[in-house]
């Protein structure tokens, strides 16, 4: 039984030996395969872990949780990594437990240990995430430019992807576009019954990229709905074992499209759009029965321009192009004054008037205090009056502090202050650099065929002509439509002769 892909089955909590995507900053993602550790790996006492800049997590604090949750880092000992410590140096470890000798391996008994329990560190934590074509895009291995989700998501509404279709891609690459095919056509995995399911099948060139990508997808369970091919389609095409996979949606990333085109089409057609009825044994890799969608990913428009002709002289349709432009808009408040003295990216001076009496106020109080603490004596009253006026006046212009028991305008205004996050103005800023390919998409439409045949087996499901209630017959319809405007035309005619009758007849 095939195991389930966790970017196709959803779950609740985290299990071993499957995908996750640990979240370490904002945009900074990095997969990671658990890993149900039962004796110290590289010499970690607390098994597989990871290390981060901000801190180590061992994989038995991420297992078994639920997607999403946050995990503290641990206190681990990372300097004994990559070496094995001595059976007396973990002995003598309070916060190591006794290590179980193995039956197998005889003097190398510190190779397998009890897992010892993680304690959590003061600071650092992570997000643990289930994985996504999204996520898998922002943090994937790149070994070729990938194609990024504003662009793939676009691709796959026009190629009209949907559970049940069947894919082919060339130029698999780093397998971004793969990840978000397979997930838009999944309806099932194969069970043998003969009934036919969503499918991909994927062609690389590049013998190394073929094999870590066809590891990927063993890794992360997709092998069931995606078949991957070490081939030049330019030159050998798209067939499977000499069978046709019966594509109805086609996606080309490739240096030249247009040499790989001429093996799309539903005839043995040469290069140049010359028929050669030689080989009549040749099978199209296309759905005779359904009409096919493609999209071609280039980089340049001298690419697209010889993809573009060569669609035309192969009898491809509603041929156009276009270019992804994906830029996030960042809302923020712009906040300026003095009220924030602690607040990053805050402009620490008045923002008005107001805030400049409230202010020199605030400034004219600390020193009152300041003088207060330095003198001592009668004097001292004079002075501390004599403050208290200068500052109240400042703000109200009145040189009469307010009675006992009130309070001034200023203090209210400061009791009725708006929150923080409702202070400032509200800002927008675009990002500075485009997150996408930026190349040029072109698709197309290549209907099916049709001959006598199909259009004698559409008339009879669909019969056109003969109805007479609802939709009603067209031709009596026509000929009703003609009957009365022949008839309006003629009275039109029979008045204008009896209006100019008088006037002739005097």
């Amino acid at each position: 039984m095939t195991r389930s892909s966790p970017f196709l089955e959803k779950s609740l909590s985290t299990t071993p030996d499957t995908l996750a995507i640990v979240s370490l900053s904002r945009n900074n993602f990095q997969p990671l395969r658990l890993e149900q550790s039962t004796s110290a790996v590289d010499g970690y006492v607390h098994g597989a872990t990871l290390n981060t800049r901000f801190g180590s997590f061992p994989h038995s604090t991420l297992l078994g949780i639920p997607w999403g949750s946050q995990v503290r880092a641990s206190v681990v000992d990372t300097g004994s990594r990559a070496r094995k410590r001595r059976l007396e140096e973990i002995e003598s470890d309070s916060n190591t437990p006794t290590p179980v000798p193995s039956q197998d391996e005889g003097d190398e008994k510190v190779a397998q240990r009890v897992v010892a329990k993680a304690v959590a560190a003061s600071s650092g934590f992570v997000y643990i995430l289930r994985p996504t074509p999204e996520l898998w895009t922002s943090s994937l291995p790149h070994r070729t430019q990938v194609v990024y989700t504003p662009d793939y998501s676009y691709i796959l509404q026009r190629i009209r992807a949907r559970p049940g279709t069947r894919i082919i891609e060339a130029g698999a690459g780093s397998g971004s576009f793969t990840h978000a095919s397979t997930r838009a056509v999944y309806n099932g995995y194969p069970n043998g019954d003969g009934e036919r399911k969503g499918k991909v099948f994927s062609f690389e060139f590049h013998e190394p990229r073929f094999q870590k990508l066809r590891q990927e997808i063993k890794d992360h369970s997709l092998d069931g709905v995606v078949q991957i091919t070490h081939r030049d389609v330019c030159e050998d095409g798209f067939l499977i074992d000499g069978q046709s996979p019966e594509a109805t949606a086609v996606f080309l990333d490739l240096p030249a499209p247009w040499d790989a085109i001429h093996h799309l089409s539903r005839r043995k057609i040469r290069k140049g759009g010359a028929e050669d009825d030689a080989d009549p044994s040749w099978k199209s890799p296309l759905d005779p029965a359904q009409t096919v969608h493609i999209c071609t990913f280039s980089p340049c428009i001298e690419q697209v321009s010889r993809t573009v002709t060569e669609m035309r002289t192969l009898g491809w349709t509603d041929i156009d192009m276009v270019e992804i432009a994906h830029r996030k808009i960042n809302v923020m408040r712009d906040r300026v004054g003095v009220s924030f003295p602690m607040e990053r990216g805050v402009c620490a001076t008045p923002s008005d008037v107001k805030e400049a009496l409230k202010k020199l106020k605030s400034d004219l109080k600390k020193t009152h205090e300041f003088h207060r603490a330095q003198q001592s004596g009668p004097s001292s009253e004079s002075l501390d009056n004599k403050m208290e006026v200068d500052a109240d006046s400042a703000t109200d212009g009145s040189s009469r502090p307010p009675p006992d028991g009130e309070t001034s305008n200023a203090d209210e205004e400061d009791q009725d202050q708006e929150p923080v996050f409702m202070q400032g103005r509200l800002t927008h800023r675009t990002e500075q650099d485009l997150k996408t390919h930026t190349s040029y998409l072109v698709f197309a439409v290549l209907p099916r065929e049709w001959d006598a045949e199909a259009e004698e087996a559409a008339m009879a499901k669909w019969p056109c002509g003969n109805e007479t209630k609802t939709i009603g017959n067209l031709d009596k319809q026509v000929r009703k439509q003609q009957k009365r405007e022949l008839l309006a035309s003629r009275k039109r005619k029979k008045r204008a002769d009896d209006t100019q009758a008088p006037a002739e007849n005097p």
